[in-house]
C-alpha cells in the first residue's frame, strides 16, 4: 500500500518521551526544551508591523528577514548575499529538504558518532548508509573524519555545543575539517541551532566560512533562542544550490510561516535577539552549574562527564553499560525523563550513555531529578 520508503521510517524517541512528560508532576530531561522563563513573549504584536504579512508570500521568505540572517552570516564569517538565504520551518525543515536533495537509496553519508537524532531520523529515511566518525567530549576524531571523506556525498556536522555530546571543535579542528573537505570536494551541511547558547566566551566560527572550494549548507534556527513556537529556521546555502532548495521548499508548503518571519526580522534588525538571548544567558548558566553540581553529589560513582561551555545538555558516560531503554522507563515510572544514548549512534546501539537536558527543570527539580537517577542506577546495578 505505502512506499517502500515507509519501511524505513521510525518514530522519534525525544518525541514519544516528550508525550509522556504531559503527565502531571513528570520532570524532563529528555529534549532540548528551553526554559519556560527564557521563551521570547512579546508584549503586544503591532498590527502596523504585521499588516502585510497575512497573504501569501514568497518560497524562500521575506525580503526583511533574509537579509538580516544574510548579515549574520557575513558576521560569522560566511560570505554571502540575501539571495543564498531560505527560510524554513524550524531545523527539522532544514534537514529534510538536504536530505531530499542529496540523498538517494545507498548514497553514503558522513555523521559523527553520536550525532543529532532528528537528523539520523531523516537521512535514514532517505536511504543514507551512514559512514561514522567518533566524536566526544574529548575531541573530534580528525583522523578517521579524512579517512571517511573519500567515499561519501556529503557530511553532516554540529561543531558548536555538538548534539548530544556538547563537544564544541576547536578553530584547529574546524581548519583541519574544512581543508579536508576541499580536497575530497564533499558537501558541508552545517548545523549549528546551538551557538548563541555559549556560557563561557564566544564559540569559534562556522566551518562554513572556512571553505574554499566544496559546496556547503550552513543551518540556523530561532527555536533554542527565542521559542520553538514560532517554528523558524533558516539555510545560508552555496549559490549552486539555492534554486533546487527553493523548488524543494515550495513543493512541501508554499513558504514559512510570515508572521513569525515579520516579528523576527523586526527583532534582529532592532538588536532584540541579542539583548533576548544576554538576558536568559545566566539563567541557563546557573541550571548548568546546577546540574554539574547534583551529578557530582549523586552520579560521581556511576559516570563521567564534561562541563559543557554551551548548548542545552550533559552527555553521560556511564561507568557500567546497562540497559538504557529499561532505565528510561523506569525513569518515567519514577517521575523523570531522561534520554538514552543509543538513538544518536548512526551505525547501531551504544548502551553506555545518557543524555541529560538541563535548561528546562528548576534548580531544585535538577537536584531531586539526579537524585532519583542516581537511585535508578544503583538498582540497575543490582
Amino acid at each position: 500500500m505505502f512506499s517502500r520508503r515507509i519501511d524505513q521510517l521510525s518514530s522519534s524517541l525525544v518525541r514519544d518521551i516528550l508525550a509522556a512528560t504531559k503527565r502531571p508532576g513528570m520532570v524532563s530531561f529528555a529534549g532540548g526544551l528551553p526554559a519556560e522563563e527564557a521563551l521570547y513573549r512579546p508584549d503586544r504584536l503591532d498590527s502596523g508591523l504585521l499588516a502585510g504579512a497575512w497573504q501569501y508570500g514568497e518560497t524562500e521568505g521575506e525580503p526583511a528577514l533574509r537579509a538580516e540572517i544574510a548579515r549574520l552570516g557575513r558576521q560569522l564569517g560566511i560570505a554571502c548575499a540575501p539571495e543564498q538565504v531560505l527560510i524554513v520551518n524550524g531545523s527539522q525543515q532544514g534537514i529534510d529538504l538536504v536530505s531530499k536533495l542529496m540523498i538517494d537509496e545507498g548514497t553514503p553519508v558522513l555523521t559523527e558518532a553520536p550525532a543529532y537524532l532528528a537528523a539520523l531520523q531523516s537521512f535514514r529515511l532517505f536511504g543514507a548508509r551512514f559512514c561514522p566518525a567518533s566524536v566526544g567530549p574529548d575531541g573530534a576524531d580528525l583522523v578517521g573524519f579524512e579517512r571517511t571523506l573519500a567515499d561519501v556525498r556529503m557530511a553532516y556536522l554540529t561543531p558548536t555545543f555538538q548534539n548530544p555530546s556538547g563537544y564544541c571543535y576547536s578553530d584547529t579542528e574546524r581548519d583541519t575539517v574544512a581543508a579536508a573537505l576541499d580536497r575530497h570536494d564533499v558537501l558541508l551541511f552545517e548545523d549549528d541551532p546551538y551557538r548563541a547558547l555559549s556560557y563561557d566566551g564566544e564559540a569559534p566560527k562556522p566551518i562554513t566560512g572556512r571553505l574554499k572550494t566544496a559546496r556547503w549548507v550552513y543551518q540556523g534556527s530561532f527555536s533554542k533562542t527565542l521559542a520553538p513556537g514560532l517554528r523558524l529556521g533558516f539555510l545560508i546555502v552555496h549559490p549552486d544550490l539555492i534554486t533546487p532548495l527553493t523548488r524543494l521548499k515550495q513543493a512541501a508548503d508554499l513558504h514559512s510561516n510570515r508572521v513569525s518571519q515579520t516579528i523576527i526580522a523586526d527583532l534582529l534588525a532592532r538588536g532584540e535577539l541579542e539583548r533576548h538571548v544576554a538576558s536568559v544567558l545566566p539563567l541557563y548558566r546557573e541550571r548548568r552549574d546546577a546540574m554539574a553540581a547534583a551529578l557530582q553529589r549523586h552520579l560521581g560513582g556511576h559516570a563521567r562527564w564534561q562541563l559543557p561551555a554551551g548548548g542545552l545538555f550533559f552527555w553521560l558516560r556511564l561507568n557500567k553499560p546497562c540497559d538504557t531503554m529499561a532505565l528510561m522507563r523506569c525513569g518515567l515510572d519514577a517521575g523523570i525523563a531522561i534520554m538514552p544514548g543509543e538513538p544518536f549512534f548512526p551505525d547501531g546501539a551504544d548502551a553506555g550513555y545518557l543524555r541529560l537536558n538541563f535548561s528546562h527543570a528548576g534548580v531544585e527539580q535538577i537536584e531531586a531529578g539526579m537524585a532519583k537517577l542516581a537511585q535508578l542506577l544503583d538498582a540497575a546495578r543490582d
